[in-house]
Order: C-alpha cells, then sequence, then structure tokens
C-alpha cells in the first residue's frame, strides 16, 4: 500500500512538471509570434529611396542638394551627379533644397508594393530681382576729376598691417588700452619681486640714474608727456 501511494505521487509530481514546461513552451510561442507581428510591419515599412535632383530646364545633376526627411532630423546631399539613396520609411515626407532653386517635396505612398522607391526629382531655378540701380554721370570733366581726387578708398589689407605697425600708433594703443591679464600680473610679480629684493634696505633713487635720464630725455623728444586733448 505504501508502495502504490508512493508511485502515484511521483506519478503526480512528474505530471504537474511536464504540464509546466508545456504551458511556457505555448507562452513562448505566443510571445514569439506577437513580437513577430509588431516588428514585421516595421520591417516592410522601410524604403530604400534613391534617385537623381536635376535642374528643371537643362537637366543636368545638381551636386550637394540636401535631401531632408521631414521631422526626423536626418537627411543626405546628392553627389556630384546628383545622385543620391537614403532609408526612409511609408509616408515620410522628403524635402529638396539646394542654393539657387526652390524647394520642391515628394510623399512616399503608404501603400508602395515593395521596399524601394525611386525618383527624378526636377528643381526649378529660384530667381532674385535686385533693386534697379541708375548711374548718372557727372556734368563736368573738372567736377569728375575733382569727385575721383577727393574720393575716400577703403584701406586694403596691406595698408592695414602698415598703420598698425606704425611706431606713433603703436604708442597712442600702448597709452590708450588697458593691461591684459597677463601685463598685469606680471606687473604684480616684478613689483613684489622688487619689494622683497630690497627688504630692509632703501631702494635706490633712479634720479641720478644716467640710463633713467636718457630714457626721460628721448619721450619728452617723442611728445610722450603732451596732453592727449
Amino acid at each position: 500500500m505504501v508502495n502504490f501511494v508512493y508511485k502515484r505521487f511521483v506519478f503526480l509530481s512528474r505530471m504537474r512538471k511536464s504540464l509546466q514546461y508545456l504551458l511556457l513552451l505555448v507562452t513562448l510561442l505566443f510571445a514569439r509570434q506577437g513580437w513577430a507581428q509588431q516588428v514585421s510591419p516595421y520591417r516592410d515599412s522601410v524604403v530604400q529611396l534613391y534617385g537623381v535632383v536635376m535642374t528643371a530646364d537643362s537637366l543636368q545633376g545638381i551636386p550637394s542638394c540636401s535631401v531632408i526627411v521631414e521631422g526626423k532630423g536626418r537627411g543626405t546631399i546628392t553627389s556630384y551627379d546628383g545622385v543620391f539613396s537614403i532609408a526612409v520609411l511609408k509616408g515620410d515626407r522628403i524635402t529638396f533644397s539646394s542654393i539657387g532653386f526652390k524647394n520642391r517635396s515628394i510623399q512616399i505612398p503608404h501603400n508602395l508594393d515593395g521596399n524601394q522607391y525611386s525618383v527624378i526629382q526636377l528643381l526649378v531655378s529660384d530667381t532674385a530681382y535686385l533693386p534697379a540701380t541708375i548711374l548718372k554721370p557727372r556734368p563736368t570733366r573738372e567736377q569728375f576729376e575733382r569727385d575721383f581726387v577727393n574720393n575716400k578708398v577703403a584701406d586694403d589689407l596691406y595698408e592695414t598691417a602698415r598703420k598698425n605697425t606704425d611706431e606713433a600708433q603703436r604708442r597712442i594703443l600702448l597709452n590708450s588700452l588697458p593691461a591684459d591679464g597677463r601685463e598685469a600680473i606680471n606687473y604684480q610679480l616684478r613689483q613684489q619681486a622688487t619689494k622683497a629684493y630690497y627688504s630692509g634696505q632703501v631702494p635706490p633713487m633712479n634720479i641720478l640714474n644716467p640710463a633713467a635720464w636718457a630714457d626721460f630725455i628721448k619721450a619728452w623728444k617723442r611728445g610722450d608727456f603732451k596732453s592727449k586733448k
């Protein structure tokens, strides 16, 4: 009797485990099928868009034309011959833009058969009209010569560099511009070094220094002490 009960218990335990494994297998199969159904539409909606962007009047390829997927923040540009290729989704709206041409947009069909879509996009030139300019000559030759001589021509880079390196101009900039951080910290360090060097003694006076007097006379001749007004 005990053996019969024991065998019955073992049989029921094995059956329970078998049912658990079977239930787990069925659950996994249904989950895999549901995931495949969710992923399959996304895979089917991916489209390889390719083609060429050309001018509408001469049918010439437009290089470096922007091909933008609206609302997605991504895109590509055309090659030197105007050829492009990009992965998009069904229903996406594509905008073609290039400098000197009007923007054009297309939409990928929702019911497209297959996963490839080719286009030949033509862009129309964007004409910009400038305001009218009227040229009037001078009444007399003398007035033309006077205006031509008194006309102020903007300095080129060479003339600007020559003025900036002039000694008088550099002295003016030196006196008018404030010291930067490097100059200020160097001046502070020199002051501290001088104070530490003459610590405990009277610093020398430059009133009897010939070099200081020579620098003073040169500065006086240059006009460094003249009023800036």
